[in-house]
């Protein structure tokens, strides 16, 4: 503990499966901070590694390691790590994540100022590793903290009540408003066990986008850090790289769930995810908070999703078929004609001017093209150091 830091201890929940190499990269971004009022809570995923024997060669008891009698799906081993958790806030890493260096004191700091804040949302950085996206075959290290509310916003603010709920509604209507990653998010112990009486914290294939929103939604104060705390990682062992590289049903087989494995429509499982998250949210809170979700927008964009593969020459006739027979005829004729349109532009428009025009007129993406560091990490820890001592001086955390 720091000097004239309060007494409260965080709780950083690392669920794993089979990938002990990053693992041990996460674990030290918390190791290495200098407050020590932590505990890591490892739920091993039935992994095939011996986590468990390099957990003990650490020999360090804030470190708490539990396996799984059998494979779970993920939003089973995350409810598993928060259950082992004693925390006064948790916060919630993927173990190709990483804290950056400061972020306990930061946390400390905000709880302190801001009279013990049921939810802390922080700025973040993206890092891919090498190999990760086609685009960038050497990866990259880029801001991650897009938010509707973060616009104009350099230092820490209380989010109006009225404002996080309406970026909850957004995100409802399938419009991203905000980044939906459990890693930007520090919740108290105290909002986590009053919403109890609807179930588990985390819930739908997808549970990050759920608690976040949920969060949003009954935190009685929401504090917004715009900085970067923490680093997201994408490695070739994430489901991130099944998305980046539109490996479907890799990535569906990843996540381990019937729900996305029977989905509504063709299309991405991102919107599929999504689409069970929200409705989640609107069974358990939407008449509390008037939330409805548009299953019309998710019709559209998984529609477009399919088009869109198929002009690019990716999809094929089954999947067109598919997508045809499960729309109403309405939508199918109306989903077409702007098919048809789109098609056109495309081709008479420079590639980069026709993404951002479809972009806007999707709206559910912002158009977002953050300064990128390409090729210059190896891995997160690389990442970790590279930021200690010097984080307001990179312009990538400014």
């Amino acid at each position: 503990m720091l000097p004239g830091h309060t007494a409260m201890k965080i709780s950083v929940l690392l669920p794993t499966r089979n990938r002990l190499d990053y693992l041990k990269l996460a674990i030290e971004t918390v190791r290495r901070q200098q407050a020590e009022n932590w505990e890591i809570v490892i739920s091993d995923n039935d992994s095939e590694e011996d986590i468990e024997g390099y957990v003990a060669s650490l020999a360090d008891e804030r470190i708490l390691y539990s396996r799984t009698s059998g494979f779970l799906p993920v939003t089973d081993n995350w409810n598993a790590a928060l259950a082992l958790s004693s925390g006064d806030y948790v916060v919630m890493m993927g173990d190709d994540d990483a804290l950056l260096p400061g972020y306990l004191e930061s946390m400390c700091e905000l709880v302190e100022r801001f009279d013990r804040p049921d939810l802390i949302y922080v700025g973040s950085l993206l890092f891919t590793y090498p190999g990760v996206d086609p685009q960038h075959g050497d990866g990259f290290l880029t801001v991650n903290s897009y938010a509707e509310f973060l616009a104009g916003q350099t230092t820490p603010f209380v989010l109006a009540h009225e404002r996080a709920v309406e970026s909850v509604r957004r995100s409802m209507d399938f419009r991203h408003s905000f980044n939906f990653n459990m890693q930007l998010s520090l919740v108290s112990r105290r909002l986590i066990d009053s919403l109890q009486p609807n179930g588990s914290f985390f819930q739908s294939p997808f549970p990050d986008f759920y608690a976040t929103c949920v969060a949003m939604l009954r935190a009685g104060r929401v504090v917004v850090e715009p900085q970067p705390q923490v680093v997201i990682g994408v490695t070739p062992k994430s489901y991130g790289f099944f998305h980046l590289n539109e490996r479907e049903r890799e990535g569906r087989e990843f996540l381990d769930t019937a729900a996305t494995s029977s989905a509504q429509l063709p299309g991405t499982n991102i919107n599929e995810g999504w689409l069970r998250a929200m409705e989640r949210v609107e069974d358990n809170y939407g008449a509390e908070f008037a939330l409805h979700v548009s299953r019309r927008r998710y019709r559209m964009l998984q529609a477009g999703h399919v088009y869109t593969r198929r002009f690019r020459g990716a999809g094929d006739d089954a999947e067109l078929a598919d997508l045809n027979a499960s729309l109403p005829r309405i939508e199918r004729w109306l989903f077409g004609c702007a098919y048809a349109a789109a098609a056109i532009l495309a081709r008479v428009l420079p590639k980069s001017l026709w993404n951002t025009i479809s972009r806007r007129l999707l709206g559910q993406y912002p158009v977002w093209e953050p300064p990128r560091e390409e090729g210059r990490y190896a891995d997160i820890l690389e990442v970790f150091e590279r930021h200690r001592g010097e984080r307001r001086d990179t312009p990538l955390t400014r």
